[in-house]
């Protein structure tokens, strides 16, 4: 074995030490403490495995066997027993209906696992996932920097999973999407037309799995609708319509479990479920942009930035298209965020990771380009 072998090892060995921590701390979470967005996310897991997709229907009026009002009483909510009250759920006029604002996919997740043992196993799940991409990752590292940039990727996307995922529960199977859809990205434009149009697919499934995760997470999909509409509009052929056709496509396909609570819950597959400060008109307010740019996100968000603009810099030839794509999508994510009326530490992690999971393999699979490799990305001497 040699000293790259050796290096990658220890690099592996590093990971799992991580993940092992990770484990260690996820098994000791509550799924008890004390959160309204955890006790609603568990209600739709109940209602999944209580009456399978019949539990599309959130209505508050299947609390029958009391779960979600037991769940309030137990952190000592005041309304606990008022149907009116309960928080997460939005009363829809058109089906008459009190109905659980979120789309179904988070609680889907968790029905997968026992019922009062079913955030630990998905949380250790999501960091098994991130240890299983950083390690093909080095796989892929073939010189020192890049192994060290791996190392430093896969170290902070593994710890990611606790903090600051840990917020909500919908985070942790978004950033499992992100990872297979940034790895699936950063390959995009390396493949021959008929894998491309397999990728795009690809792609735009998960992006649209991952809709029924998080509403938001819609806005992942943006980057990759804008470029393929302007590479139409620049080549008018056959070949980049259809990509743009199937990634369309898959996306509308994998959105389907929301459309069709949103059907059951609010009358119509294209009305939101939500209600109150998610749904008034966006606007800036200094003291939200101010509570981004001191937070976790924001970092994520500034290393993405000037990482695209070094691959834009120096592998334009090899990976100008992945820059363009990446920077489009953080940009209309960052419009939509920043203008958001509320802030969560969360808000801004899935399109911080889609996209530096993209740079990362679009990074390491720059291996034609060994000139403009060692100029962003030099060797020690000893190296």
């Amino acid at each position: 074995m040699g000293r790259m072998g050796v290096l990658k090892l220890l690099c592996a060995i590093g990971f799992l030490a991580v993940l092992a921590s990770n484990v260690w701390t996820i098994s000791r979470w509550s799924e008890s403490r004390g959160v309204y967005d955890d006790i609603c996310y568990l209600r739709q897991a109940h209602l999944f495995q209580k009456y399978g997709l019949d539990g599309f229907n959130t209505d508050i009026t299947r609390d029958d066997d009391r779960f979600l009002s037991g769940k309030l009483k137990e952190i000592s909510f005041p309304d606990w027993n008022d149907p009116a009250k309960m928080p997460c759920h939005v009363w829809n006029a058109k089906t008459n209906k009190r109905a659980l604002q979120y789309p179904p996919g988070t609680g889907f997740a968790l029905a997968l696992f026992p019922s009062g043992f079913q955030v630990v196993p998905l949380y250790i799940l999501a960091s098994v996932v991130a240890v299983g991409f950083s390690l093909i990752a080095l796989t892929y590292a073939s010189t020192f920097y890049r192994l060290m940039l791996v190392a430093a990727f896969g170290d902070a996307a593994i710890y990611l999973m606790i903090n600051p995922t840990k917020a909500s529960y919908s985070v942790a199977p978004t950033m499992m999407v992100c990872a297979l859809a940034g790895f699936l990205t950063a390959k995009l434009f390396t493949d021959g037309l008929r894998q491309r149009f397999f990728r795009l697919a690809l792609i735009g499934l998960l992006i649209g799995i991952s809709v029924n995760l998080r509403l938001p997470n819609l806005f992942l999909a943006a980057g990759y609708c804008l470029y393929l509409g302007g590479a139409f509009l620049w080549t008018r052929n056959r070949e980049t319509f259809l990509q743009g056709v199937a990634f369309g496509v898959a996306l509308l396909i994998g959105m389907v479990p929301t459309l069709i609570a949103n059907t059951i819950n609010a009358g119509n597959p294209l009305s939101t479920t939500y209600g109150g400060v998610d749904v008034v008109p966006p606007e800036l307010n200094p003291g939200i942009l101010w509570r981004y740019f001191v937070d976790v996100q924001f970092i994520l968000l500034g290393i993405a930035a000037i990482w695209t603009g070094l691959l834009w810099r120096f592998n334009r030839a090899r990976a100008g298209r992945i820059a363009v794509l990446v920077a489009t999508n953080l940009a209309v994510n960052l419009i939509f965020f920043m203008t958001h009326p509320i802030f969560t530490p969360y808000y801004i992690i899935p399109i911080d990771m889609l996209s530096l999971w993209t740079l990362l393999f679009a990074t390491l699979d720059l291996r034609g380009e060994r000139a403009a490799d060692r100029a962003a990305f030099p060797e020690p001497a000893n190296a």
